[in-house]
């Protein structure tokens, strides 16, 4: 059904470099969800209230908060699409990742009212009413989800939305909340025995299950994570395919929603080369990172002494030297002023987050190395760190 829409109404289907169709595809998944699950909430509810089972209310119930949470997923995507402004010059992409976490709160909230319903059955049990309807309709069900996990999953990595990726998670855990309902029932239908409320409590823990990936997978970018290796990757193999560019460091991927990526990074570039020149293939690099990648990217250039063996050699030595202190340090913006009576050798050294020493501790380290090893010299050093 979803290919047949698609055909139907996704202009360009392929071309994942469009904000527009990403959109679209967004939009259109959202409308179905919304429906499917509005029929599922429809036929379990109406049997959940024949059988007097609470599981299978419960789950209607969770199929309700489906539909509600692809009505915001919706809205998400639509509001994303918003032209950049004065106020929001970057645009609006992260209302997507804010419309996914608005539905990881209505999806836990969901899970604890139904896991303080499922006590309450628990310690003051009903009877069920099993019927062959009820069973057809719970098969039905878990058809239905595990059809929506599929194209969540698929369209979710094909435009790359987290939303739609959370979206498929929690179509597999309704899947599996449903199949317990419906073993509750087999059990009921074979056994006469009532396990309908500690069912209805295992769909619970599903959906908090469901609901705390869900938030995890939504404020991850929110709160600011590490670039994509693979985007990463791509970054550092075309700038480093031009021959100006000796090194690169400091690299950082700023996140503002799908589709909208800023990076910044220091390219090392030889100190004799033509300073126009070497302005000219920045500026090369800054537009083949936009054309390839669909990202804004800023070029800081570090200028080096390529022909100082002195300093190469220095700065070799005290790298290894680093290494025997943190084998994760890395060192870079090596320089070395000379003066009448002492050296001073200035650089950046990056200590990773989960190192062995605090950032002082590793600043005091590596000045006291400087010291001991070379003669007559003091360190300048920067602390960096890692955003990649």
């Amino acid at each position: 059904m979803i290919t047949l829409l698609i055909k139907l109404f996704v202009r360009e289907k392929d071309n994942m470099d469009s904000l527009a169709i990403r959109q679209t595809y967004g939009i259109l998944c959202s409308l179905v969800g919304i429906s499917l699950n509005i029929l599922l909430f429809a036929g379990k509810y109406f049997t959940g209230i024949i059988s007097g089972s609470i599981a299978v209310t419960a789950d209607a119930f969770n199929n309700l908060s489906d539909a509600g949470s692809s009505l915001i997923t919706l809205i998400g995507f639509k509001c994303s699409g918003l032209k950049a402004n004065s106020m929001h010059p970057f645009g609006h992409g992260r209302i997507e990742y804010l419309s996914g976490l608005a539905v990881s709160v209505i999806i836990l909230l969901m899970g604890l009212e139904l896991a303080k319903s499922s006590v309450i059955k628990i310690l003051h049990p009903k009877a069920v009413e099993n019927s062959l309807l009820t069973v057809i309709i719970l098969i039905v069900s878990i058809c239905v989800k595990l059809y929506m996990a599929y194209y969540n999953r698929t369209i979710g990595k094909k435009i790359n939305s987290s939303a739609m990726k959370a979206a498929s998670i929690d179509s597999l855990c309704d899947s599996a909340a449903t199949a317990i309902v419906l073993f509750s029932m087999l059990v009921l239908w074979l056994t006469n025995i009532n396990i309908d409320g500690y069912s209805s409590l295992l769909v619970a823990l599903f959906i908090l299950y469901a609901g705390y990936n869900s938030a995890k997978d939504t404020l991850n970018p929110l709160l600011g994570r590490p670039a994509d290796p693979e985007l990463v990757k791509n970054i550092h193999d075309i700038v480093m395919s031009h021959e100006e560019i000796i090194g690169i460091h400091d690299l950082v991927v700023h996140d503002y929603g799908p589709g909208r990526l800023m990076v910044s990074l220091h390219a090392e570039v030889s100190g004799n080369g033509n300073i126009f020149s070497l302005h000219d293939a920045i500026d090369r690099i800054e537009n083949e990172l936009h054309e390839k990648l669909h990202c804004e990217a800023v070029i800081h250039m570090d200028p080096l002494e390529v022909n100082n063996i002195r300093i190469t050699e220095t700065k070799k030595l005290l790298a290894e030297k680093i290494k025997e202190l943190d084998s994760e340090i890395t060192i870079h913006d090596f320089r070395m002023v000379t003066g009448s009576t002492k050296t001073t050798l200035i650089f950046d050294a990056v200590v990773p987050f989960d190192s062995k020493l605090s950032d002082d501790e590793a600043r005091r380290q590596m000045e006291e190395l400087v010291s001991r090893e070379f003669e007559n010299s003091t360190a300048v050093i920067k602390i960096d760190k890692t955003y990649t």
